[in-house]
């Protein structure tokens, strides 16, 4: 028999987080964070991670689990976040995977078969090289070149993930996406999608933006600079990250980093919304309609009635 589960996805700065506290507390619920930036440790303000009193009032999983420098990987994360909803299952309470991250969510729910191609060293710092010399806008045209599904869902300054791609093609002679098969659902899931209008959406990222500003992103990229954390690594490549680098580095004027971490942001939400259009099995609701929040509880109370506090 499966074990339930509840996933909550949809774009950033939806509203994602203030809809699971809730049904995590109505529910005997427990939250695992299905974002891939929010492993990281000392990365707080630019990753929206649920605050500390969030933290008390529901637990969490998968926050602040790895150092910045730590090259986590989608295997990691599966085995991980499938092993806190085991642990969830045996203390008889309610799972719910949670976040915006499309392929670390499918890897938890569906019977993925990730590569297991052992790493190429030689090739790597070929290809690290190439970057460094041409870019790394032409090493991600390289892989779209041989595999434009994973080009697709990759950003272009995500070196790392790029290369193991490239090296996953070069070992197999398979594209990486072609390798990851889809099976049958892991768990009895319940998915539920969160959206509003796209201007309101963009309006939303916006003020994020700027509140994460106020309350101190500067001081943390500060911080994990002065820690010896670089731009070369992937957590550093994160939206917000990468810009105020730029900006404390003087690439970037203050006005064109602030534009654009907003304009990537939203750029993100599309791509986000993207990926998770495709899955049929996800219950979409407006956030703005009225309907929408009793919907979704009567969704959540008629698949998890012995959960119901």
């Amino acid at each position: 028999m499966k074990g339930p589960l509840l996933v909550i996805v949809g774009p950033t700065a939806v509203g994602k987080t203030a809809l699971s506290l809730s049904l995590a507390q109505a529910f005997r619920g427990e939250i695992v964070s299905g974002d891939s930036m929010q492993v990281y440790r000392y990365m707080d303000i630019g990753t929206a991670k649920a605050t500390e009193e969030e933290r008390k009032r529901v637990p969490h999983h998968l926050i602040d689990i790895v150092d910045p420098d730590y090259p986590f990987s989608v295997e990691e994360y599966q085995r991980l976040a499938r092993r806190a909803i085991e642990d969830i299952h045996r203390r008889d309470r309610l799972p719910m995977l949670v976040g915006g991250t499309g392929l670390y969510i499918q890897a938890v729910t569906h019977e993925y078969i990730l590569p297991g191609v052992e790493g190429n060293p030689a090739l790597r710092e070929a290809l690290h090289r190439f970057a460094d010399e041409e870019g790394n806008e032409r090493l991600w045209e390289k892989l779209k070149a041989v595999d434009p599904d994973t080009a697709a869902r990759l950003h272009p300054n995500d070196r790392r993930r790029i290369i193991r791609a490239l090296e996953v093609y070069e070992g197999t002679g398979i594209p990486f996406s072609k390798l990851q098969r889809r099976a049958s659902p892991r768990y009895d899931t319940l998915w539920i999608g969160l959206t509003m209008p796209r201007e309101q959406l963009y309006d939303r990222i916006n003020r994020r933006v700027d509140q994460m500003l106020e309350e101190g992103l500067v001081e943390e990229v500060k911080a994990l600079r002065d820690r010896g954390y670089h731009r070369d690594l992937t957590s550093m490549q994160a939206l917000g990250y990468k810009e105020i680098l730029m900006y404390l580095d003087g690439e970037m004027r203050w006005d064109e980093a602030v534009e654009a971490i907003k304009r990537g942001t939203r750029k993100y939400a599309k791509r986000q919304l993207s990926w998770f259009r495709r899955l049929s099995e996800i219950h979409w609701f407006d956030v703005n309609k009225p309907e929408s929040a009793e919907e979704i509880w009567g969704l959540a109370a008629g698949k998890f009635p012995a959960y119901k506090e």
